[in-house]
């Protein structure tokens, strides 16, 4: 595909999506209020997480369901995240604006700070598909080995510990400090309790003792985290994390049209469950960035169609044996839309 060709793709891809945008907007007025539909959502979320959390304090409902519960609802408050760091919701009122930051970022503290997060992630748009990609780097785009990549996606931390040489040597910039500290204090405490627990078991199992009753006290509520908010946001973090790291390509990418490929494998189901459909609309926000989630999730079915026509990937799996390289030209790919 020549430059002038990819560039045609893209403005027909582009414009499909900003005209069903219109059309969708023209037919649901209500969309057009953004900041109050986004309000909306977030308070409903944390309610709701809030709510989840109390009925199993309560034991209304077992551990399990309130894990996936707290799970799903997590994913919406990472699109919100998401939409706010492309200024979406409130951009004229800090406060406002800041405060919806700090409260995705408490409902999903094993994440680094989302002010942080805006930077690398404008960046990636930038440069989707190359080695100077550390947001999708950090969540295991581009690496070969299965364990290792199984081990960035499911937990971020040691990922970055394991990787540090690494991004040192090929990222540009790259501090691994800047990084760690993004995540203080939130992220900082949420590590700190999930490695307690496991360390507290391991040496129960090892060598059994007794705990003081201001020790059995921290335990509870170590253990009432991990099932309302640790444990959850490992389920949700990872399904995204292997959603994402799958979809975008890393090396061998030339424009918009090669940065990511659509999953809609009945194999990722699962996953796009706690990801928020991640996988099937993703692609459409590296096209039209500024867009609020919902309004992907509401034109993607029509949008998919277009976006295979000219010329994007749909569940190129394959390219995880090459470490997420885009195909070489020839190449084909399961199309499934």
């Amino acid at each position: 595909m020549s430059e002038l060709t990819a560039k045609q793709n893209i403005k027909a891809i582009v414009t499909a999506i900003k005209a069903e945008e219109q059309s969708l907007r023209a037919r649901f007025p209500i969309l057009n209020q953004q900041n109050t539909l986004a309000m909306f959502i977030l308070l409903v979320s944390l309610c709701s997480l809030i709510g989840v959390a109390t009925l199993y304090y309560l034991a209304v409902i077992p551990s399990w369901l309130c894990i996936i519960l707290v799970a799903f609802i997590t994913s919406v408050s990472h699109e919100l995240e998401h939409d706010l760091i492309h200024k979406q919701y409130f951009s004229n009122r800090p406060f406002i604006h800041n405060f919806m930051m700090l409260t995705v970022w408490l409902m999903r503290p094993n994440t680094v700070n989302p002010w942080y997060r805006r930077k690398i992630h404008l960046h990636h748009h930038k440069v989707s598909g190359t080695s100077q990609d550390l947001e999708e780097r950090l969540v295991g785009n581009g690496i070969k080995s299965p364990f290792l990549r199984a081990l960035v996606i499911t937990d971020g931390l040691l990922g970055l510990l394991v990787n540090t040489k690494r991004f040192s040597k090929e990222i540009s910039g790259f501090k691994f400090l800047r990084v760690f500290n993004a995540g203080f204090p939130i992220a900082t405490a949420y590590f700190a309790i999930l490695y307690g627990v496991i360390a507290y078991y391991a040496v129960q199992f090892l060598q059994p003792f007794t705990l003081p009753d201001w020790g059995a006290e921290l335990l509870a509520m170590a253990e009432f985290l991990m099932v309302v908010l640790i444990v959850p946001n490992i389920i949700r973090s990872s399904s995204l994390n292997l959603v994402t790291s799958s979809m975008h390509y890393y090396g061998g990418v030339n424009n918009l049209l090669e940065q990511t490929h659509v999953i809609t494998s009945r194999w990722f189901l699962p996953f796009q469950l706690f990801c928020f459909d991640f996988g099937r609309t993703h692609t459409i926000h590296h096209f039209v960035p500024n867009q609020p989630f919902y309004i992907r999730q509401l034109i993607s079915k029509k949008i998919r169609p277009i976006m295979a026509q000219h010329g994007v990937r749909f569940n190129d799996l394959q390219s995880l044996k090459q470490a997420n390289h885009y195909p070489v030209k020839g190449q084909s790919s399961q199309q499934r839309v």
